[in-house]
C-alpha cells in the first residue's frame, strides 16, 4: 500500500505536488470512489485508480546517469529558451526528471529517472549524499582561502560548509579545485567562490556518491544505471544524524 499522491506521480501525472491537487479537485477516484482528502493510500497492483475518467498505469521505474553539456538546463518546464538536459534521451515513454540540478552554465553527471522515491532520497539534504565538482577558478588560491572554505562561506541561506576542498592545480591567473558537497544548496559552490574573490571559470560534477564519471560517458552522453547501482545510491540515502550516532557509537 502506498499513499495515493505518490501513486499518480510514479505514473507520470506530474510531482507530488501536483498530484496532491489533482486529489483535492476531485479529479481521482480509487475502485469508484471520488477521492477529495489527502492521505489516501492504495495498492497500484490491485486498485482500480482513475484521474479524469482515465486508469492509472504503473511506469516501470528507469534509472540514467548523463554527463549533461553546458547549456542546457534541468527542468521539465517547457517555456525555457535554452535546451533542456531530458530531451539528450532518445525513446523514453515515461516521464522522466532529473535528480536535483546542474545549473545552464554547468556540465558533468546528472541522474535522470522516473522514481519519485529516490530522486527525494538523492536531493534532501537531511541525507547527505555526496557529490563532487571539479571547479577552475580566477586567480592564484591561497591556503589560507582554502583554509576559509573548510571553516564554511556565509551565504543568504547560512553557512555553506563543503565537505571535503583539495587543490589540483595552483598558478598565478587561475586555479583548479576538487570540491564535495553533501547539501549542495542553489549554484552554491558558484555563490561561495564569488564570495572569497575566486569566480568560477568552469564546474563540472564528477561524481555523484559512487557513479564516477569515465571516458566511455562523452559530454551530452548517457547510459542506464544497473541494478547494483541502484541498489548502491539507494543504501547511501542514510540520513545524516544517523551516520553521526553510528560514528558515536565506533569510538
Amino acid at each position: 500500500m502506498e499513499r495515493l499522491h505518490k501513486i499518480l506521480a510514479e505514473a507520470g501525472l506530474g510531482s507530488r505536488r501536483k498530484c496532491e491537487i489533482l486529489i483535492t479537485s476531485g479529479r481521482v477516484s480509487v475502485n469508484g470512489k471520488r477521492i477529495t482528502k489527502m492521505g489516501q493510500v492504495a495498492d497500484s497492483t490491485k486498485d482500480s485508480i482513475y484521474c479524469d475518467g482515465e486508469p492509472i498505469k504503473r511506469q516501470k521505474k528507469i534509472y540514467y546517469l548523463l554527463n549533461k553539456p553546458r547549456g542546457f538546463v534541468c527542468t521539465n518546464g517547457e517555456n525555457f529558451k535554452a535546451p533542456r538536459a531530458i530531451d539528450l534521451l532518445s525513446n523514453i515513454e515515461q516521464r522522466i526528471y532529473t535528480v536535483g540540478r546542474l545549473d545552464k552554465e554547468s556540465e558533468g553527471l546528472i541522474i535522470i529517472t522516473n522514481d519519485g522515491e529516490l530522486a527525494n532520497l538523492l536531493s534532501h539534504p537531511r541525507y547527505g549524499i555526496e557529490k563532487t565538482y571539479l571547479v577552475e577558478v580566477k586567480g592564484r588560491v591561497t591556503d589560507e582561502t582554502i583554509r576559509a572554505l573548510k571553516r564554511g562561506v556565509w551565504i543568504s541561506e547560512g553557512k555553506a560548509l563543503p565537505a571535503r576542498v583539495k587543490v589540483l592545480h595552483r598558478k598565478y591567473k587561475f586555479s583548479v579545485l576538487e570540491i564535495t558537497l553533501r547539501e549542495g544548496k542553489n549554484r552554491e559552490i558558484r555563490r561561495i567562490l564569488a564570495k572569497i574573490d575566486h569566480p568560477v571559470v568552469s564546474l563540472r560534477r564528477i561524481k555523484i556518491g559512487p557513479l564516477k564519471v569515465s571516458q566511455n560517458l562523452k559530454v551530452g552522453k548517457y547510459r542506464s544505471l544497473n541494478k547494483v547501482e541502484v541498489k548502491s545510491l539507494y543504501s547511501l540515502a542514510v540520513p545524516v544524524n544517523t551516520l553521526k550516532k553510528r560514528k558515536m557509537e565506533k569510538v
